[in-house]
Formats: structure tokens, sequence, C-alpha cells
């Protein structure tokens, strides 16, 4: 029997995959479940608009995450913070303080998780940070720290 899983699977496949599974198997485990449904030409036609719809939202997302990386890319963040005569920073500068920044000096929301560094800042000057917006885009922005 073809079913469609509206669940992901690690022995069977990932929603909205349809495999075959025997007959006892899917009308006694996986459809009572909830795992799984039966593969309808009804069932297997609200499958393809979802996947349309699906893609029509990762569409959406990815145009969001290149307008604002054009924004981010085009801006840098001034950071004061504590530190001594020698440039080093009492404590550091965290992916925290930085979208905080950025919402405050330029009115962009960063996620804190997107914001990767590869040391944690703990010296002033000019350090170059990656912003992970999506998957496929991936956009650089500099943070200035200062001394007081």
């Amino acid at each position: 029997m073809k079913v469609i899983l509206l669940m992901d699977d690690k022995s069977m496949g990932k929603k909205g995959d349809i495999i075959d599974a025997k007959d006892g198997y899917a009308r006694n485990f996986l459809i009572p479940k909830g795992i799984a449904i039966e593969a309808t030409k009804e069932n297997l036609k609200h499958l393809e608009r979802e996947k349309q719809k699906s893609l029509h939202h990762e569409e959406k997302v990815l145009e969001e995450a290149k307008l604002l990386a054009e924004q981010i890319e085009s801006k840098s963040i001034e950071i004061k913070i504590k530190a001594g005569e020698n440039g080093k920073l009492f404590g550091s500068v965290t992916t925290k303080e930085i979208a905080q920044e950025f919402k405050s000096q330029h009115n962009i929301e960063i996620d804190k998780k997107k914001i990767e560094l590869k040391d944690p800042i703990k010296t002033v000057g000019t350090h170059e940070v990656l912003v992970k917006l999506h998957a496929e885009v991936n956009v650089k922005s500099k943070v200035i720290v200062t001394g007081i």
C-alpha cells in the first residue's frame, strides 16, 4: 500500500515522502497513529499544493534574507566598552551585544544565533563578523570596538 508520510521518521523517510508499506502495517499502525495517510488522488493533490506553498514560502524567506544582507553589508556598528591601557577589554564583546547594537544604531533586528564570531572579541579595534541569515545568504559586517 502506498502512503504519504506526515512526519519525519529515520527508518521510513521525510515528511511528504510517498512510500510503500505493508497493508497491515499501514492500516494498523501508520494511519491510526497519524504517521501517514493513504496515497489517494485527493491526498496526492493536497500534498502537491502543500509543496508548492512551502516552495513559495522558502523563496519569500530567501528574498527577505537577501534584502537584510544588503542592509547589513553597508553598515558597521561601534561598541564602546571598558578597556585597559594596552587595548585589552575587560571581558569580551558577545553576539548578544552585537545584535543589540545593530538594533539600537541602525534599527536592524538580527537574531544573536545568526551572528558568528571566529574568536571572542577581546581587543579594541575593527573586527569582522559573519552573519548567517539563510543557508544561502551569508554577509560580513564590521564591528568597531572602542575603549572607554
